[in-house]
């Protein structure tokens, strides 16, 4: 098989949880779009955060941020944008500050977070400080939802960060009786990500990859995380950082070594190695334009 797009996770795959990028990584991503082949990143975080990474690589098209809600290569013009509605942003949020735990509300030009209503704060900064090199706008709040009553707010994405694991599967099944117009997504044993209904990271893959006439067999996915399962299902090659939960490295096609090992370059060096470049595959007619 030809493969001629990669889409890569963020948190766990390209970025370390000191938030940082292995020079070995960014080396191994230019010499895979010197081949011609489309790189892009698919994550949970917001844009401009996940627009800084890009750069920092070097990957001038579109990115797939918010969940799957928001694709664009520039802010202002996006290829595709769905968000969740003021009115049910509010009621939302304030379902879910009912929780002990923390919520944020992820707008393309900046979050807005509140303050923490339980009494571990240690989880909030290892999860949520993790993209600090990265990050953009965010104004923080006592209660999110009392800042909405003022500032009304339609966002690609809520997310909140629970205290205790269990609230998460009992907040997800609860939000599903409860409004159609949503969906929650499982992100962590303590994080879960709210997004408009039918909005997932492989639905936005797929509408990507579809607008740049490559098929999904030709798609190449590195995943690290659990809501990264279904793309590590559904493209070509699935690919599963070593230090993936089990049920994600189930899924793949190819477990590479964890990121202290640099598993991602060497990854994408042995499968790309014996790839002629792009251009010269559709000069000799062995792919189409």
């Amino acid at each position: 098989m030809i493969y001629r797009m990669m889409a890569l996770n963020i948190d766990g795959s390209v970025v370390n949880e000191n938030g940082k990028i292995a020079k070995e990584t960014k080396e191994a991503i230019e010499y895979v779009q010197n081949k011609g082949v489309q790189v892009t990143l698919i994550t949970s975080r917001n844009f401009a955060s996940a627009r800084k990474v890009a750069k920092a690589l070097k990957i001038d098209g579109p990115i797939i941020t918010h969940g799957g809600a928001y694709i664009a290569a520039e802010r202002d013009r996006p290829l595709y944008v769905r968000k969740i509605s003021e009115a049910l942003t509010y009621e939302i949020t304030q379902f879910l500050e009912g929780f002990p735990g923390q919520v944020q509300l992820s707008h393309e030009k900046q979050s807005i977070v509140g303050k923490a209503n339980n009494q571990s704060k240690l989880t909030s900064t290892l999860s949520w400080d993790r993209d600090s090199r990265f990050l953009y706008s965010k104004q923080y709040v006592n209660v999110v939802s009392d800042h909405l009553l003022e500032n009304p707010l339609a966002v690609p994405k809520i997310s909140v960060l629970l205290e205790h694991k269990e609230d998460v599967w009992d907040i997800a099944a609860s939000l599903k009786g409860m409004y159609e117009e949503v969906d929650a997504i499982p992100t962590s044993e303590h994080t879960l990500d709210i997004l408009p209904k039918g909005v997932s990271k492989l639905r936005g893959l797929l509408y990507l990859s579809e607008r740049l006439g490559i098929r999904k067999e030709q798609i190449v996915m590195v995943g690290a995380g659990i809501d990264d399962v279904d793309a590590i299902r559904c493209c070509g090659l699935g690919v599963a950082m070593g230090e993936a939960p089990r049920e994600v490295k189930a899924h793949a096609d190819w477990v590479t070594r964890s990121q202290d090992l640099k598993g991602l370059p060497y990854f994408i060096t042995e499968l790309f190695r014996k790839q002629h470049p792009i251009p010269f595959l559709k000069k000799m007619n062995i792919i189409r334009s």
